[in-house]
Formats: structure tokens, C-alpha cells, sequence
């Protein structure tokens, strides 16, 4: 390759519960680079969270869980071969993995119909813990793209 690799960036944990996962997330959620909105809206979303499950269950572990739930593991990327455009299932680096599973989580949560944007989110955490609502659908979906062009796997570069 001509150009070098980017670094790495480091991500500072999240004050309230020093999470680095938190961090991240939040920082997807952050528009226009108000980050304590961000965080705002996620703690109100926590709570939200903590109020609806059970004592023995926390709700950070709740988030942690529906965040593993929408994190796919493989995808299909396009590539012509001869005439033909073909999906090739191909797995996913773990940095990805996080990644797509964050923005499809805020991106159905900002989609939901409830009042506010911690409702919205909390809900589709919640959703997403017990493996349903649109995120966790839309990872399903992509498994079953990937799933059903395995065929096509061998063209993998």
C-alpha cells in the first residue's frame, strides 16, 4: 500500500461509569460536537433502562447486552466478476463490528416514535436486549444476505 495505516485513536472512558464502550457510543450519538448532550441523553437513557428491568440487572449490562445482540458478525461487499455483480459474505474486523452495531442502534433509536431521544434510545436498547426491534432485525437481515450468497464466497479476496 502507498499510504500508511491511520493510528489508532485513544478513547478516554466516560465519566460516570469509565467505560471506553460508552465513550464510543457516545461519541456516534454526538451531533454537531455537542458531546455533553450526548452523554445527557445516554445517562437519561440508562436510567430509563435501569427504571424498566429488573433490580437484579444492571443496566449498563443491559446496554453491553443489546449492543452484542446488533453487532454483526459477517457482510456482503459487491464485486464484479466477469460480467456479473456478485455479494460476497465477508467477515467483519472486531473495531467494524462495534462500529456498525453502535450506528445501526442510534440510527433505528432516532427513528422510533417515543417523546424524547432517551426514550427513543432507551427503547431500542431495551428491544435489542431481548433480540428484537429494528437494529437487531437489520442484523439478522445482513446474516441472512450472507448466508444466502456463501456460494459466492470463494471470490473473496
Amino acid at each position: 500500500m502507498r499510504k500508511s495505516s491511520a493510528k489508532e485513536r485513544i478513547v478516554l472512558p466516560d465519566p460516570k461509569f469509565g467505560d471506553i464502550v460508552v465513550a464510543k457510543f457516545v461519541n456516534n450519538l454526538m451531533l454537531d460536537g455537542k458531546k455533553s448532550t450526548a452523554f445527557s441523553i445516554f445517562y437519561d437513557a440508562i436510567d430509563v433502562v435501569a427504571s424498566k428491568v429488573e433490580e437484579e440487572e444492571d443496566a449498563l449490562q443491559v446496554f453491553k447486552k443489546g449492543l452484542s445482540n446488533v453487532t454483526p458478525g459477517v457482510e456482503v461487499r459487491s464485486k464484479r466478476v466477469g460480467g456479473a455483480t456478485f455479494q460476497i459474505p465477508v467477515p467483519i474486523r472486531d473495531n467494524r463490528k462495534l462500529s456498525m452495531g453502535m450506528k445501526w442502534l442510534i440510527g433505528y433509536a432516532r427513528k422510533r416514535n417515543e417523546k424524547s431521544m432517551a426514550q427513543k434510545l432507551a427503547a431500542e436498547i431495551l428491544a435489542a436486549a431481548k433480540e428484537e426491534g429494528a437494529a437487531f432485525k437489520k442484523k439478522e437481515d445482513t446474516h441472512r444476505m450472507a448466508e444466502a450468497n456463501k456460494a459466492f464466497a470463494h471470490f473473496r479476496v
